[in-house]
């Protein structure tokens, strides 16, 4: 995707990102379907209900919430809050993601038993889906880590105070700590250049210049890949987004 000539970053307005999500239907040891509960540590994401009917169960240290999903709703939650979708009805979203889609680029963990989160080389070992493998693979892979994530998950459902919670966010942060240097270049190119253009561009405006409107552009785009095994579906994605 190319640079915005008036921002200089690339992406959708704001450095939003977006995604399709056709929620897993795969039933869980607890007889419910959908997908793999995680968190995202510094994200933001919203869900915009295209199609079918289900939930999102989401725990924060305000408890336990379940929210129901169906077209037309819009639900979003804030980094930290563990969220897992439930798919009760051939359950469709577009999924809207701040800093370019970091939540799918690396800004997730998912809620493993705490054996897997001592560091990152063990975590990447029970999470990572090979692109070198066949599809069956791929699926087979994805469904296991769902089911070891729901383990983790129902840990912490369960847990009798907030310290399995508060250690949770702990493992997180450490393991994603590796990478924060990068996940902050993403953010200065995409959110922070956003906004400063809005800066720019409402002093420019103040001072009766308009020639940034010359810089207008239009653009458009199809999904650069269908059907990618998410962390609670089958995504379709988008070139410079995700």
């Amino acid at each position: 995707m190319v640079s915005d000539p008036v921002t200089g970053f690339t992406g959708l307005p704001g450095a939003v990102a977006v995604s399709h999500l056709c929620v897993y239907d795969w039933p869980a040891a607890d007889g419910v379907s959908g997908g793999t509960p995680h968190l995202h540590l510094t994200c933001s994401e919203a869900y915009v209900v295209t199609g079918g009917r289900g939930a999102v169960q989401t725990l924060t240290t305000s408890g336990y919430e379940v929210t129901p999903l169906v077209p037309g709703t819009v639900a979003w939650f804030t980094p930290g809050a563990i969220h897992r979708l439930v798919n009760e009805d051939d359950l469709r979203i577009t999924v809207l993601m701040q800093n370019n889609g970091l939540p799918e680029a690396g800004d997730a963990v998912l809620t493993l038993p705490p054996e897997y989160l001592k560091d990152p080389e063990t975590y990447a070992a029970a999470t990572v889906i090979p692109a070198d493998v066949s599809e069956e693979e791929q699926a087979r892979i994805a469904r296991a880590r769902r089911d070891l994530a729901l383990e983790g998950y129902r840990a912490l459902r369960a847990a009798d105070g907030p310290e399995p919670l508060a250690a949770f966010h702990r493992a997180a942060a450490a393991l994603v700590r590796p990478r924060l240097a990068e996940w902050r270049e993403r953010w200065r190119r995409g959110a922070e250049a956003a906004a400063s253009a809005t800066g720019d561009q409402l002093d420019r405006l103040e001072r009766g210049d308009t020639s940034h409107l010359g810089d207008a552009v239009v653009r458009a785009e199809q999904p650069s890949a269908y059907g990618k095994f998410g962390m609670c579906g089958r995504l379709d994605v988008y070139k410079g987004t995700v």
